[in-house]
């Protein structure tokens, strides 16, 4: 397999194997579901050491009186105070893993990247990796000591529903719709109106993986850009429903040595649920 530019960004089990029980590194849960309750998942066995994030909750700004958008990342002081209960501090090296191919710990990655907060990973092939290869699970909730955590927001990593709207108008940076075919043509319809942003480029997020999970090699990942047009010096603000997938093709993206790469935080929940910004149904 050929290496990533930026190795430190995506972590093998072996090397979190490596570090367990290192107070330096904090390894986070980030298994999620909608649809059922994946802190029983983490109860019943995880990571030894791992403590829980759920990105919906813990992460995420509370919704304005309108409803939408939800599940933007939180203020700097509320992730800051939910950073320092998970024993984290500016100091400590986090690594996030999930059972979906690392785009849930990928949302914990951004929110930490707009934070200042640099060492941060995924672990590649999540938790079913793991288990392949036969390393251990402990049960029940990981007891730590508070970290400090201070945020420093850093620019050059979200984008803005108006920094989208000058894209459209430029087309400059690259729109990367990272959500279902179905969803990018408005056949799926999850907000107010389906479709997609003008202009947008459609690759599913998940292409980046193999079928149990794990990442294909960055070389072949790197070339599926490549033939959608995307460039070494492509500016790209990816987006998806709620800025989770997006995150991580923008994690990939900066593995791949990108830097010029943010994410659109409101994503579709908040574009498709503003009825003055223009939509396209269909294939652009």
């Amino acid at each position: 397999m050929s290496p990533f530019a930026r190795p430190e960004l995506i972590c093998s089990t072996e090397r979190v194997a490596a570090r367990l029980g290192d107070p330096r590194v904090r390894i986070v849960d980030c298994r999620f579901a909608f649809d059922r309750d994946m802190r029983a998942e983490y109860l019943r066995g995880h990571i030894p050491g791992a403590v829980h994030l759920d990105w919906s909750t813990d992460i995420a700004a509370p919704p304005p009186p309108s409803g939408h958008p939800r599940w933007m990342l939180a203020a700097a002081d509320d992730l800051a105070r939910r950073m320092s209960a998970l024993g984290i501090s500016n100091d400590t090296t986090v690594v996030g893993y999930d059972s979906e191919g690392g785009h849930h710990a990928a949302r914990l990655w951004l929110g930490l990247r707009r934070y200042g907060h640099t060492a941060a990973a995924v672990m590649a092939g999540g938790i079913q990796q793991w288990l392949r290869e036969g390393r251990p699970l402990e049960p029940g909730e990981v007891s730590v000591a508070a970290g400090r955590f201070t945020a420093r927001p850093v620019e050059g990593v979200i984008a803005t529903k108006e920094e989208v709207l000058e894209a459209v108008r430029r087309g400059d940076p690259w729109l990367l719709d990272v959500r279902r075919p179905t969803e990018h043509t408005g056949e799926e319809v999850r907000s107010a109106r389906g479709g997609h942003i003008p202009g947008a480029v459609n690759i599913l997020w998940k292409d980046a993986l193999n079928d149990d999970w794990t990442m294909k090699d960055p070389g072949a990942i790197e070339e599926m850009y490549a033939d959608a047009g995307f460039g070494a010096e492509t500016r790209t603000i990816t987006y998806c429903q709620a800025g989770v997938r997006a995150a991580f093709t923008h994690l990939l993206l900066t593995a791949l040595g990108h830097e010029d790469v943010r994410t659109y935080d409101g994503s579709w929940e908040e574009w498709g649920n503003d009825p003055d910004v223009p939509v396209v149904q269909g294939r652009s």
